[in-house]
Order: structure tokens, then C-alpha cells, then sequence
């Protein structure tokens, strides 16, 4: 059974860091597509950053420099470190993994986890 499991949300001061992880079990997505979503309440589910299989990313316009993903291969565990967190970052974070090149749209991810709340207080 496949599985992504996401960790590392709880509340932050704006200004602050958190890093998510997500661990994968099931399969190896070491040639797979990973990237991270968000909800906020009331919107919709919103593209964050992806990671291709071979170390390129690609960011989201309101994350780009202050989030970054990365991955550890032997662990199978992707990572979201989240910097200068502002209170518009509040939201849930979700894990994904599909096959793919700089894959940015859900219906482009065909596995998810079960999201990590983050909360940034202004």
C-alpha cells in the first residue's frame, strides 16, 4: 500500500521557519515527481513547489525564495522548508507524488498524503 505521510506543521510567528516532511512508504518515488500543495480556508488547493526526479524544482510566485523542497532519496522523504512564513502562508500542506516534468496541477499527482496544518500568527 502506498503512502505519503506528512509531518512537521504547527503554529509559527510570521517571520519564522518550519520544515515538512513527508515520508513515502509503499514504493520508491526516487524516479517520480514530488511536490507540495496548500489549502487555505475557503480556496482551493494551490500549487506550492514540485521537485523532478532529477534535482530541478519549480516554485509557486508567492513562495519562490523563501520555500524550498528537496528530497533524500535513502530515506524517501521529501522535505519543505518554509522561510520568512507570512500569515497568508496559513494553510494545509499536502504531500504528492506523480511521473512526470515539472508536474504543477493536481490532477497531474496521483498520490497524496493527508496534509499538515500550518499556522502563521501576524
Amino acid at each position: 500500500q502506498v503512502r505519503l505521510v506528512e509531518s512537521g506543521g504547527g503554529l509559527v510567528q510570521a517571520g519564522g521557519s518550519l520544515r515538512l516532511s513527508c515520508a513515502a512508504s509503499g514504493r520508491s518515488f526516487l524516479n517520480s515527481a514530488m511536490g507540495w500543495f496548500r489549502q487555505a480556508p475557503g480556496k482551493e488547493r494551490e500549487f506550492v513547489a514540485t521537485l523532478n526526479w532529477n534535482g530541478s524544482t519549480f516554485y509557486a510566485n508567492s513562495v519562490q525564495g523563501r520555500f524550498t523542497i528537496s528530497r533524500d532519496n535513502a530515506k524517501n522523504t521529501v522535505y519543505l522548508q518554509m522561510n520568512s512564513l507570512k500569515s497568508e502562508d496559513t494553510a494545509v500542506y499536502y504531500c504528492a507524488a506523480g511521473e512526470g516534468y515539472y508536474l504543477t496541477r493536481l490532477g497531474e499527482y496521483k498520490y497524496w498524503g493527508q496534509g499538515t496544518q500550518v499556522t502563521v500568527s501576524s
